[in-house]
C-alpha cells in the first residue's frame, strides 16, 4: 500500500503526463491548422490571379509525430503570370508536412501518379520519391526551396525519360543590387536516361543515352524588375547591369567529360551574349560527332581538330588529355578559339502586353488598381 508521499509523487507524475499530452495535442492542432490555413491562403491568391485550382476534401493527420495535410486529386492550371501558357499539373495526392524537430520547415510530398501538360502535350510520370522543402515562415512570396527526387520515370512523345537521383535548390533576394545575386540555382542530376527518340538523333547518338552526371551552379545578378511584359523586364534587367553567372557546369556523358563557367547578359536585340571557359576531355569525339551530324562545317571541324592538338594537355593527376578553351557567344553565333561552332536560336520574346507593375512590387501578385 502506497504511503502519502509516494502517492502524491505518483499523482504529480500523472498530472505532468496529462499536461504534456494536452500541450502536445494542442500544438498538433495548431500546427495542422496553420498548414491548412496556409494552403487555403495560397489557393485563394492563385485563384485571384486567374489560376484554376481544384482538389478533393483535405484531411489532417500525422499525429503524434507530425502534422500533415493531405490534398487528393489536385489539379492546377497556371494562367500566365511569368509561367508558360497552358501549363497544367495533376497530382494523385499531395501531402504537406511539418515534423519535429524541424518546425521551421514545410515538407511537400508528391505521392502517386503525376501528370504535367504543356500546351497539347502531356507528360505522365511517377517517382519513388519527390519532395520539396520550404521555410514555414515564407509568407506570401517564396524566397527559397529545394526539390529532391529519386527514380523518376516520365513518358514523353520521344520515349521514356528516367532519372536516378536529382536535386534542385534555389534562393532569391529582392533587395539585390548590381553585382549582387538576386537568384541562385543549384542543380545536380545522376543517371539521366534520355528518351530514345532524343538520344538517337545526331550528334547525341555518339554519346549514348545515359548522362552519368550533370551539375550546375548559377546566379542571376542585379535587381529583377517586375512587370507583365517579359521583353520590357529583360531590357530593364540588362540596363541595370544584370548578368547570368554560371560558376560551374560539370558533365559526364559517355566519352565526354568536363566543366565550364560563363558570364552572360543580353545584347541590344535582347539576345544572349557573353564569354565562357570550357574544360573538356573527349573533345575530339565531340567535334567528330558535330561534323558527322552536319552541325559543324568540314572546314570548321578541321580547324577545331588542329587547335585541339595544340591545346590539349594531360592532367597532372593523370587520365585522358583535356583541353581548356575560351568560348564566345555574340550575334547568335558560338565560337571556340575563334572557330565558328554553331548558331544559337534567337529568343522569341512574346508581344508586349498589359500594364506594368510598380517597381519593387511583387511580380507574382496582381497589379494594383
Amino acid at each position: 500500500m502506497l504511503t502519502a508521499k509516494p502517492m502524491r509523487a505518483a499523482i504529480a507524475a500523472l498530472l505532468l503526463v496529462a499536461v504534456l499530452a494536452a500541450g502536445h495535442s494542442a500544438l498538433w492542432r495548431w500546427t495542422s491548422g496553420q498548414i491548412e490555413r496556409g494552403f487555403a491562403s495560397w489557393t485563394a491568391q492563385r485563384r485571384a490571379q486567374g489560376w484554376i485550382i481544384e482538389h478533393g476534401p483535405t484531411t489532417r493527420g500525422g499525429w503524434p509525430l507530425a502534422a500533415t495535410l493531405t490534398v487528393p486529386a489536385l489539379r492546377v492550371v497556371a494562367n500566365g503570370h511569368n509561367l508558360p501558357e497552358g501549363l497544367e499539373w495533376n497530382a494523385e495526392n499531395l501531402t504537406l508536412r511539418v515534423a519535429a524537430p524541424r518546425f521551421d520547415r514545410l515538407v511537400v510530398d508528391f505521392r502517386g501518379r503525376q501528370r504535367v501538360r504543356l500546351g497539347e502535350i502531356e507528360y505522365p510520370f511517377a517517382t519513388d520519391r519527390l519532395e520539396a522543402f520550404f521555410p514555414t515562415e515564407a509568407g506570401n512570396t517564396l524566397r527559397e526551396g529545394e526539390f529532391v527526387t529519386e527514380r523518376l520515370r516520365m513518358n514523353t512523345p520521344s520515349g521514356p525519360l528516367e532519372l536516378r537521383h536529382g536535386t534542385l535548390a534555389f534562393g532569391t533576394r529582392t533587395s539585390a543590387t548590381e553585382n549582387e545575386p538576386a537568384l541562385t540555382v543549384n542543380l545536380a542530376l545522376e543517371g539521366l536516361g534520355l528518351p530514345e527518340g532524343v538520344a538517337a538523333q545526331p550528334p547525341l547518338a555518339a554519346f549514348g543515352r545515359l548522362i552519368e552526371n550533370l551539375s550546375a551552379e548559377a546566379s542571376v545578378t542585379g535587381p529583377l524588375p517586375g512587370g507583365r511584359d517579359p521583353a520590357a523586364r529583360a531590357e530593364q534587367w540588362r540596363d541595370g547591369g544584370g548578368t547570368l553567372e554560371i560558376r560551374l557546369v560539370a558533365l559526364q556523358w559517355g566519352p565526354v567529360a568536363g566543366g565550364a563557367n560563363a558570364t552572360l547578359t543580353l545584347d541590344e536585340r535582347l539576345q544572349p551574349m557573353g564569354t565562357a571557359t570550357l574544360r573538356l576531355s573527349g573533345a575530339d569525339q565531340l567535334i567528330r560527332a558535330l561534323a558527322e551530324a552536319g552541325t559543324l562545317p568540314p572546314a570548321s571541324a578541321a580547324a577545331a581538330a588542329t587547335a585541339l592538338l595544340l591545346l590539349q594537355r594531360v592532367p597532372e593527376a593523370g587520365g585522358p588529355p583535356q583541353v581548356e578553351v575560351p568560348m564566345t557567344l555574340e550575334n547568335s553565333r558560338l565560337t571556340v578559339v575563334r572557330v565558328p561552332l554553331a548558331r544559337v536560336g534567337a529568343i522569341a520574346w512574346p508581344p508586349r502586353r498589359g500594364p506594368e507593375f510598380t517597381p519593387g512590387e511583387d511580380p507574382t501578385l496582381p497589379p494594383r488598381r
